[in-house]
């Protein structure tokens, strides 16, 4: 998409056209009454493909993951969902010679089954019973077996854990791992599939970044001195890793304003006096996103080279060939340090042994902002309270007009519209949810533009969308009711706000993780025996991805591997979706921050949040006879402050002020 670097108005236009057709060519019909497209011809000739001598294996691996591990992906790399006709942001299709198997989690169970045909079986992951999609192909295939995957694709972990659990199993026969050289959905996708993006790349100043390439290279040689032993090199493969580092931006994946790229990091000797001393770096880019910025090399320094894209895989290999010649006599070894989220292919090219496998220093360092980050974090959401503040006010008016209609598309075309106009914004953090009624429960939805439901004034409206601004990223999620709502709209809208208050209001010390307070959020939900199947919350990237890691407030594992900091973002979001009927989502974005306690146990230090995000929560919506004097405090507390930020920038709008005014009146 090329949404970054266009102007304000090009940039709406072009990414509703490239939106619009990019759901055209996915659906055949509207989103609520028969989402699906055939996939049969699609199966059947990816068989063809699999059975033929050249590759010969019985199963096939589609990740939704493109060569960078990103969640989030170019419309060339969405492989998964051309070849199944799911398009949700998380999943993986196995395809055998019978069979075809969509392994996804609890936030897509209802669209996934929507939008796949009968040739899938729909596993969903975190139901008792239902196997990962790894143990599934070690557990569920024949023996003998050869299981094809693209392994630009697959990281190293994922493949090791097949083969270990293969071990493991003890399995009758073994199973193989294919690398194939030529992607099997690509073959077939053929002269339809997009071409992919080369957009420009630009420098981000450093009034907005608050830390020059210089300082971060010198951090993250400090960070990784103390590895044992200490790396050589560091080869950088996600994108968003290599927009931070280099204070850097793009426009080759909507809504993630990253470009297609890789680094290489050279640290100095471990013996040298000082490691983060002269530390270079190698930038690998596409050749049109070099020649369209001449600034670019003055804005990296002399310490950063910049080659071309497709040069990776040959300057690996001869980095791995120079660094076994330079230390074969000295008994070191894994002296490349690879992300974990590399695919086999990096690894592979450099050589597995001499690569040093481990989770990204830079995730670390990214997610912990820097004072200008932070204060670009609060000034964004101001003004993106503004936007929302017009458009809901706008919505209500509309819908109270006779006889005028708003549909969900034409609603979230409106709100960036509203958003385009304030200063500093590139485009949308995501693709607007905009959702009445039913659509609601799809947790991840959005409307078809060419065929979607209209707003109804007595349904349930729930909105999640973005912006990206220079200064930062806003993720904010509100659930509205035009009309009268049901006593079970308001109770169970009443149990998700409990939940968010609770977030909103911890205090815990330092070393606690999101797994351990994210039941806090459900605890409301579960006096009433409800749940949602989602993570509480994740971290948000400046002026970066939505979702930022390695953070988060979820149920999953991964959620207890890295300790929530100070100066860590993070989005507090609970929610409750009924099928078929209506979904409730309350969502701000939250600043870890340091807090003084009377006393200070352990020495630890303590945290708490600030709540950056100004967007009215609507009264009318609670059930005040469950909510506690402090809950109703901390409402009336939140409604007021927005108030007070927000009313000020709305002067030249009386409807967006009235509103405004009406929303945010005490209960």
């Amino acid at each position: 998409m090329t949404f970054f670097h266009l102007s304000l108005l090009s940039s709406r236009r072009t990414i509703t056209v490239l939106r619009a057709s990019y759901q055209q060519r996915l659906f055949t019909s509207s989103p609520q009454e028969n989402m699906t497209i055939q996939t049969t011809e699609r199966l059947v000739k990816l068989r063809e493909l699999m059975k033929k001598p050249e590759n010969n294996v019985d199963a096939y691996v589609v990740p939704s993951e493109d060569q960078h591990g990103s969640e989030y992906i170019a419309s060339c790399d969405e492989r998964r969902a051309w070849i199944s006709g799911f398009n949700g942001s998380a999943g993986c299709a196995i395809i055998t010679l019978d069979k075809a198997l969509m392994f996804t989690d609890g936030r897509y169970f209802l669209q996934a089954s929507q939008q796949m045909d009968r040739n899938w079986e729909l596993m969903k992951q975190g139901l008792p019973g239902v196997p990962t999609w790894q143990d599934y192909l070690t557990n569920n295939l024949p023996a003998s077996s050869r299981i094809g995957i693209d392994p630009t694709l697959i990281t190293e972990n994922d493949s090791k854990s097949l083969s270990s659990s293969r071990n493991e199993a003890e399995l009758k026969g073994s199973q193989t791992l294919v690398p194939l050289t030529t992607n099997l959905v690509d073959v077939i996708w053929g002269s339809d599939r997009p071409p992919r993006p080369k957009h420009a790349v630009v420098p981000l100043d450093e009034k907005y970044s608050g830390e020059s390439v210089t300082s971060k290279l010198n951090r993250l040689a400090s960070a990784v001195s103390s590895n044992t032993p200490a790396p050589l090199a560091f080869v950088l493969t996600a994108l968003d890793d290599i927009a931070w580092l280099f204070n850097l931006r793009g426009s080759d994946i909507a809504y993630n304003p990253v470009f297609f790229s890789y680094a290489v990091v050279h640290f100095q000797p471990s013996e040298a006096s000082d490691s983060s001393k002269n530390t270079t770096a190698v930038l690998f880019l596409q050749r049109d996103a070099i020649e369209r910025v001449a600034d670019l090399k003055y804005a990296l320094g002399s310490q950063v080279e910049i080659r071309p894209y497709e040069a990776i895989w040959e300057y690996l290999k001869d980095l791995g060939n120079q660094v076994r010649s330079t230390f074969a006599d000295k008994g070191q070894r894994k002296l490349v340090l690879i992300p974990d989220k590399a695919s086999l292919a990096i690894v592979q090219a450099v050589g597995v042994d001499i690569s040093n496998i481990a989770p990204s220093p830079i995730t670390v360092l990214k997610a912990i902002k820097n004072s200008t980050e932070l204060e670009g974090f609060r000034q964004s959401h101001i003004r993106d309270g503004i936007a929302l503040a017009r458009y809901f006010s706008w919505l209500e008016e509309k819908l109270g007009e006779e006889g005028n209609e708003i549909t969900e598309w034409e609603g979230a075309e409106q709100l960036e519209k509203f958003r385009s106009e304030l200063p500093l914004f590139k485009g949308l953090s995501f693709d607007t949810i905009s959702s009445t009624g039913p659509n609601g429960a799809i947790i991840h939805y959005s409307p078809n533009p060419k065929d979607c439901a209209v707003i109804k004034r007595d349904q349930i409206y729930l909105c999640d969308s973005g912006a990206q601004f220079l200064d930062g990223t806003t993720d904010v999620t509100r659930t509205w009711h035009f009309g009268t709502p049901t006593e079970e709209e308001k109770r169970t809208a009443t149990r998700v706000l409990q939940g968010h208050i609770a977030i909103d209001s911890a205090i815990f010390p330092n070393g606690t993780t999101g797994y351990i307070i994210d039941s806090w959020a459900r605890k409301a939900l579960w006096m009433d025996g409800l749940d949602f199947r989602h993570g509480t919350g994740h971290g948000v990237g400046h002026y970066l991805n939505v979702h930022e890691g390695p953070h988060g407030i979820g149920t999953r594992i991964t959620s207890n591997a890295s300790p929530l900091k100070a100066g860590m973002i993070v989005t507090n979001e609970p929610g409750y979706y009924a099928d078929g009927k209506y979904g409730v989502r309350i969502e701000n974005v939250l600043i870890i921050n340091e807090v003084e306690t009377p006393w200070n146990f352990g020495d630890k230090g303590f945290l708490s949040f600030e709540c950056v995000t100004m967007c009215p929560i609507q009264t009318k919506l609670v059930d005040q006879s469950l909510i506690s004097v402090d809950e109703k405090r901390w409402l009336n507390n939140y409604n007021h402050k927005v108030w007070e930020k927000i009313s000020p920038l709305l002067r030249n709008d009386d409807r967006a002020l009235k509103w405004l005014e009406k929303e945010c009146q005490s209960i």
